[in-house]
């Protein structure tokens, strides 16, 4: 079973489980060609309540009519577990919708059951790079390259966009994910999830000694994850939903609506714990 499919069948649970709030509001940024500039690559949906979910704009071009199309007034009063249910990997809008509303059903439940984790002390995942590690990174980390100037450790990037390979020729970037088996600690971006690709990810890193999975994607519980061998989920717990899609629209920094969150595999216990959920 994929991670996509095990997110979605986690999320489809919790809503079996607890009485998930109805969409609010929801924002979609401006679609540009080329890339998305910052300000602009993040969507969001809010729940009554005031629980969040974010995605981010994967999309390709031929996803973009599509995605022009959506009208936000058409998601409010409608439930979130219908998008959670399209997230299986096939179509990117489906997905994008998916993701939201998975990290939104999750989040709801964080705050009912009053299993918010604290935010990480660090920015890298609790990685705690030494001397003579050989780093694996997925995505771009601006804080790791900053933090990796100064260590003795060998770095690994690891893209799928061909470009950057030209673009960083002072780095090691690599195409070939199966360069992550020499790496005893991977940093991951939480894209992978939305584009189908942690799975694969996660197969060159059972050697691994320490494995993180970052980004504003990853407001979910990390059980699936964990399971997979991951050590540290960070990510984002929206604290005021409609106060989010207020700031993405005006392109402004999340503050207040938001705060870091960051699930440790060594001190979490588990859904188990929420009234019975497994």
């Amino acid at each position: 079973m994929s991670l996509m499919t095990e997110m979605r069948d986690m999320a489809l649970r919790l809503a079996s489980r607890f009485q998930i709030p109805t969409i609010a509001g929801i924002v979609f940024p401006p679609l540009y060609a080329g890339g998305q500039p910052e300000g602009c690559e993040f969507m969001a949906l809010a729940l009554e309540g005031g629980a969040g979910g974010v995605s981010y704009l994967l999309l390709p071009d031929s996803s973009a009519e599509g995605y022009r199309l959506l009208k936000p007034q058409a998601f409010i009063g409608t439930h979130p577990e219908q998008y959670a249910e399209a997230f299986d990997g096939t179509d990117p809008i489906q997905n994008m919708l998916g993701l939201a509303a998975i990290n939104a059903i999750c989040q709801h439940v964080m705050r009912i059951s009053s299993a918010v984790p604290g935010a990480a002390i660090d920015s890298l995942g609790l990685m705690n790079i030494e001397d003579g590690d050989r780093v694996g990174m997925v995505g771009f980390f601006p804080p790791l390259l900053k933090y990796m100037r100064n260590r003795n450790a060998d770095l690994i990037i690891v893209e799928k966009n061909e470009q950057l390979v030209e673009r960083y020729p002072q780095y090691h970037v690599t195409l070939d994910v199966s360069e992550l088996n020499s790496c005893n600690k991977v940093l991951c971006t939480s894209t992978t999830l939305l584009n189908d690709t942690l799975d694969e990810v996660l197969q060159h890193c059972t050697a691994a000694q320490h494995i993180s999975v970052l980004g504003p994607t990853a407001g979910y519980f990390p059980d699936p994850l964990f399971a997979r061998g991951v050590h540290v989920l960070g990510g984002r717990f929206v604290n005021d939903g409609m106060l989010l899609l207020q700031l993405i629209s005006e392109r402004k920094r999340w503050g207040e609506a938001t705060q870091k969150l960051c699930f440790n595999s060594c001190d979490y216990e588990g859904l188990v714990d929420l009234r019975g959920i497994k």
